[in-house]
This record gives structure tokens, C-alpha cells and sequence, in this order.
């Protein structure tokens, strides 16, 4: 790689430290400092980008050096041009280090910056297996948050396991869950010790803030209805939940999850936000899709991404080369297989740049 960040990049990552000042200003606002929901999206969004405003403050640090040294080298002092000459390798191997670190992290600093997403996992086929395969995942999802120290917010609905997630690298750690997961085992229901194949499916949204969505109230019908499902004789009589159809998509959230109306409809609204802001990405991402191969995936919900093999203990993720322990992928410990997801993505990016 090249010792010199194209112009065009460096003017973007100028652009981000213009970005990261502003987001350390509004952190020292009074106004700001009183909204605890406020502060905790701007100190995720400026702790994204920090490390990557810091190497690049760095890099043009080192860059000024090495513009020194070559003056040093034409100039009619033989003693500093020789210890110019000496310099100017040590300087070249630090921008290249320096660059490639920067743009590694550039292509990723959007994802990092997007603190919170909504994670749904459905039953597919496979019938009550299916079911108990889908609660399996959502198990693993949240030993796996609460190794990250990732805070969880539930948002379950009557047919969907669905919760929030917020915190630090969320969307950039998740993103690639979405997708067909598929298991064969023994369900334990099986009398006869055969092996099933049954699939859930995974969906992380990314939880944008309303600005971010193109969503026009007036656009959406609100109804509020009493609960459905089980609960006694009384509990469905009060009018609580909350039923959106945003009319020009057809996109539907219905939220029950509480007994609280306004907190229905604060979770309605958000959930669909979160969709319509899916739906909007997916357009970007299909035309994209068409220009390349991805190495990671479309992450249509269509689209098989991993096979969970209980017999040899073993999980094969099909983007990517390499074979996980099921059992410690199983207790939250991801990591190691979502960095190699995300190095594969990364280095794609950085062939289009």
C-alpha cells in the first residue's frame, strides 16, 4: 500500500475531524450534559471515530516531517541532509503503517458510529424444533451482549423473539447476523436419535435516529386496540397496544410488549423507523450487489449463512474459510468468529476504495 492516503480520502477524514470537534463541543453543552439519551448516542458516535481522527492527526504530523527531511535533502548543509537521508525510511514504514491502520478503520467508521439496533430472530422450518432452535439463538445473542457489556431492552411480540440492543461497536459486530440460520440435531423430541434440519431467521437492524428515515407522519395510520393473547379475564380490557401501518410501504408494527400505551407507541415508532430504515438500506445494498461479489453476503433473510452441526460440535459460517466450536460459540463467546467477518468485509471495502 502506498505511503500517501489519496487526496479525496484525506479531504473525508478532514471532514470526520470537523465531525468529532462538533461531537466534543455538544458533549460540553448544558443542555446536552441533561439528556442522558442524548449524551450516550453522541459519546458513542464520537468514540467511534476518536481512534481514527488520532492516527490521521498522526499521520499529517509524520507527513510534515517527511516534507522537512526532503527539503533537508536539497539544501547545501551535507550534515543534516545526511541525517535527513537517514530519517526519511523510518518515516516512510510509519505512513505506511499509519495508512493502512486509517483506512482500515474509515471504512468501517459508519458502523461504529451506529450505537443501538433491534434483533429479531423468527422460527422457520423445522416446526417446534424450529421454535426451540430459534430460543437457542436468542440464548447465545445475549450471553454474547452480556459479554460486551452491551445493555438489552425487550420489545417481544405473540410470534417474534425481538429485543434491543445498545452500546459501543454494536451494529459494527452484528451486522453480519442476519441471514438463515441453520442447526441439525436430535430434537429432543426424537425418538429414534435421527438428525433434523431446521433453520430460524436472524435480522439486526440498524436503529437510526429519526432524521436519518425518510418517514412522514401523516403517512402513517395509528390505531391503539386492547391486547391480545393470554393474561386472565381483565387484563386485555384497557386499550394499550399499539398498531402502525406506514401507508405508502405497506410496513406494518404492532407493540404490546407493555402494559404502558406511551411506552407502546414509543416502541412502535421506533421499531418502525428501524424497518423502514432496513427497507431503505436494502434498495442501496441490492443496486451495489449488482456492481460486485460479496465476500460476507447480501444479508437477505433468505440467504443461509451458517450451519450449527450439534454431532461434531461445530459451526461453519459460509462466508467466510474456518470452523467454530459450537459449544463455545453457543456460550456468547462470538468474538473471535465475527472479527474474521468483519476482516473479510474490511478488506473488501478497501479494494473499492
Amino acid at each position: 500500500m502506498s505511503s500517501r492516503i489519496p487526496e479525496n480520502v484525506a479531504e473525508k477524514l478532514r471532514e470526520i475531524v470537523v465531525q468529532h470537534n462538533e461531537l466534543a463541543a455538544q458533549l460540553l453543552d448544558p443542555e446536552v450534559l441533561t439528556d442522558h439519551r442524548k449524551v450516550t448516542t453522541l459519546s458513542i458516535k464520537k468514540a467511534a471515530v476518536a481512534p481514527l481522527v488520532a492516527q490521521f492527526e498522526q499521520y499529517e504530523s509524520v507527513i510534515t516531517q517527511h516534507r522537512e527531511c526532503e527539503e533537508l535533502l536539497t539544501g547545501d548543509d551535507n550534515e543534516l541532509a545526511a541525517m535527513a537521508k537517514e530519517e526519511l525510511p523510518k518515516l516512510e514504514s510509519e505512513l505506511d503503517q499509519l495508512g493502512e491502520a486509517i483506512l482500515k478503520q474509515l471504512v468501517t467508521a459508519k458502523e461504529q458510529s451506529v450505537g443501538s439496533v433491534i434483533l429479531e430472530i423468527r422460527s422457520g422450518v423445522g416446526g417446534d424444533e424450529a421454535a426451540l432452535w430459534a430460543h437457542d439463538l436468542e440464548e447465545m445473542y445475549r450471553k454474547y451482549a452480556h459479554i460486551r457489556g452491551w445493555k438489552l431492552e425487550g420489545m417481544g411480540s405473540s410470534n417474534t423473539i425481538m429485543f434491543g440492543i445498545s452500546g459501543e461497536g454494536v451494529w459494527t459486530n452484528l451486522a453480519f447476523e442476519s441471514g438463515t440460520h441453520q442447526v441439525k440435531r436430535v430434537p429432543a423430541t426424537e425418538t429414534q436419535g435421527r438428525i433434523h434440519t431446521s433453520t430460524a431467521t436472524v435480522a439486526v437492524l440498524p436503529e437510526p435516529e429519526e432524521v436519518e428515515v425518510d418517514l412522514d407522519p401523516s403517512d402513517v395510520k395509528e390505531s391503539i386496540t386492547t391486547s391480545t393473547g393470554p393474561g386472565g379475564q381483565n387484563v386485555n380490557k384497557v386499550a394499550t397496544a399499539v398498531h402502525l401501518i406506514h401507508e405508502p410501504t405497506g410496513v406494518e408494527v404492532r407493540m404490546q410488549d407493555t402494559k404502558s400505551q406511551a411506552q407502546n407507541r414509543e416502541k412502535a415508532w421506533k421499531l418502525l423507523r428501524a424497518r423502514l430504515f432496513d427497507a431503505q438500506k436494502a434498495k442501496i445494498d441490492a443496486a451495489r450487489a449488482e456492481k460486485r461479489n460479496s465476500l460476507i453476503g447480501s444479508g437477505s433473510r433468505a440467504e443461509k449463512i451458517r450451519t450449527y452441526r450439534y454431532k461434531d460440535n461445530l459451526i461453519v459460517d459460509h462466508r467466510i474459510s474456518g470452523n467454530y466450536n459450537l459449544d463455545v460459540i453457543m456460550s456468547g463467546n462470538m468474538q473471535p468468529m465475527i472479527d474474521q467477518l468483519i476482516e473479510a468485509e474490511t478488506a473488501r471495502r478497501l479494494a473499492e476504495l
